[in-house]
């Protein structure tokens, strides 16, 4: 793998990359050459930076960058050349893949892996050392399969796919082109699935259920570090195409995820919720099982989502922080609530 990149771009080049308008101040010219990436606060004359979120306009007062991405109304205020485009943000996502210093694949298979002879491996593919692909496996073009990961028999991954390190994928899971799973993920465990005994002696009190399903999961879709995905008991766990889903998110055995949604970190999914499309589910978002959740539906960050959802819009539940003597003040007067509705209704009724 390459060790180290170097960038060496003019700004004119950027501004035709990322269909931008080039203001030049009278410290560079359009050919001027840049380095690389750096926010507001820590760019040197290298460096391009930007600004999405007036949070952070201070910081664009005093900024070293060689030239900012921003909105035409927020030049005035840049010292810097201006880069103007009508979505900052995403014009720094567009160019965070040119200045990409992720290292390129050899596409060559390492002696230190393990690679059934029953498997079908496509052109261009790269397996790390340490990796394991178990019988009947079928992998496409162009994919990366990186150090200690695991796919199982008969699992299936398209074209262009990436694993980081210590993926595990296990039998029969399919996962079609263009996926990105970030390093610890595990795709296609059991859900937690058990019928109690009512037995209370020494014997066991749970049953397990195994689980004939597996997980299908669509085109583009990303999914982050130690992220859990469990495979159907009766039936398929689904991932439609363009999904994203952050670190650390547990998604439950027959899970049906629709196309363009976000889930962020530390969220739990229990089992067969079906969520929509383009829905926005934010931090440590609680949803109980056997649910659904329309299409185009935001979640705040630690909702419990405990009925299902028929409408778009956005929902929450929970307080906000306080100090600790107000919190404690009013779960005095949460108990107490009861009470008070008998005695307004009371009111009400005279």
């Amino acid at each position: 793998m390459e060790l180290e990149k170097t960038f060496n771009i003019s700004l004119s080049e950027i501004a035709n990359l990322i269909d931008a308008q080039l203001i030049i101040n009278s410290h560079f010219d359009d050919k001027y050459k840049v380095s690389g990436l750096a926010t507001l606060s820590n760019a040197d004359n290298t460096k391009i930076s930007f600004l999405s979120n007036n949070r952070y306009k201070n910081d664009l007062l005093t900024t070293s960058a060689a030239a900012v991405i921003l909105l035409a109304e927020n030049a005035k205020d840049c010292p810097s050349a201006c880069l103007i485009h009508e979505n900052p943000y995403l014009a720094y996502a567009k160019l965070s893949k040119i200045f990409d210093i992720t290292p390129k694949p050899q596409m060559s298979i390492d002696s230190g892996s393990f690679v059934s002879q029953s498997a079908k491996l496509g052109a261009n593919v790269t397996v790390c050392v340490g990796a394991v692909i178990m019988d009947d496996v079928v992998i496409g073009d162009n994919t990366f399969i990186g150090p200690n990961c695991v796919i199982e028999k008969k699992a299936s991954l398209g074209n262009d796919v990436k694993l980081t390190s210590n993926v595990v994928i296990n039998h029969s899971v399919q996962i079609k082109n263009n996926v990105n799973i970030q390093s610890g993920a595990i795709i296609g465990s059991d859900g937690f699935g058990y019928a109690p005994t009512g037995i209370d002696n020494n014997d066991r009190l749970w049953e397990k259920i195994n689980h004939s399903g597996t997980v299908i999961i669509g085109n583009r879709v990303e999914i982050g570090a130690n992220t859990t995905i469990d495979r159907g008991a009766l039936g398929d766990t689904t991932i439609s195409d363009d999904v994203i889903i952050d670190n650390q998110v547990h998604i439950a055995h027959n899970v049906c995820i629709g196309r363009g949604t976000a889930i962020a970190g530390c969220t739990g999914i229990a089992g067969s919720v079906i969520i929509g499309e383009n829905c926005r589910i934010a931090g440590g978002v609680g949803i109980t099982g056997h649910l659904s959740i329309a299409s185009g539906v935001t979640i705040l960050s630690m909702t419990r989502v405990n009925n299902s959802i028929s409408e778009p819009g956005v929902y929450a539940s929970g307080t906000v922080m306080q100090s600790a003597d107000d919190w404690r003040k009013n779960v005095i007067r949460f108990k107490n609530l009861d009470n008070l509705y008998d005695r307004v209704k009371k009111i009400e009724d005279r």
